[in-house]
C-alpha cells in the first residue's frame, strides 16, 4: 500500500471515529430522558402560540385562549408515544423560530370558527413526535 493510501484510509477511519455514538444521534450529548410533564410541555406550545400570534397579528380563537393562559382540551401524548424531553425542546425551538406565514397554520380556526384542538393541528415535523400508522 503506498504512503498516499495509508494517508487516505488514516483520515477516513479518523473522521468515522468522531462520528456520534448510538443513542447520541440528535441529543447533542443529553442523556435520553423521557418528556413525562405532558402539561408543562403543552402550556409552552401554547406560550409559543400567543408570542407569534401576538408578533404576527393573529386573532384567532386559538390565539386568543393561548394569551389569555387557559388550557385547552387536555392534551395527552397518544398512547404508547413517549418523546424525549429534547424532542420537546427542538419542537420548541422550531415553534419559535417559523415565519408568520407557516404560524398562521397551525392557530387557525376551523371552517366553523371554531379552535382546533392542538393534537389535530398542523405541526412542523419536529413536534410530530410518534405519527399514527396506518393499518
Amino acid at each position: 500500500m503506498t504512503s498516499r493510501r495509508k494517508v487516505g484510509l488514516a483520515a477516513l477511519l479518523g473522521s468515522l471515529s468522531m462520528a456520534p455514538t448510538p443513542g447520541d444521534i440528535g441529543g447533542c450529548g443529553q442523556p435520553a430522558e423521557e418528556l413525562r410533564n405532558e402539561e408543562l410541555f403543552f402550556r409552552a406550545m401554547d406560550n409559543a402560540d400567543c408570542v407569534s400570534c401576538g408578533r404576527c397579528g393573529f386573532t384567532t380563537r386559538t390565539c386568543e385562549r393561548a394569551c389569555r393562559g387557559e388550557p385547552g382540551l387536555p392534551p395527552r401524548f397518544p398512547e404508547g408515544c413517549v418523546p424525549l424531553v429534547h424532542d420537546g425542546q427542538v419542537c420548541l425551538r422550531r415553534l419559535q423560530s417559523d415565519d408568520c406565514d407557516a404560524y398562521q397554520d397551525y392557530v387557525a380556526d376551523d371552517e366553523a370558527g371554531e379552535e382546533v384542538p392542538l393534537l389535530s393541528r398542523p405541526r412542523p415535523s419536529e413536534c410530530q413526535f410518534c405519527p399514527e400508522r396506518g393499518p
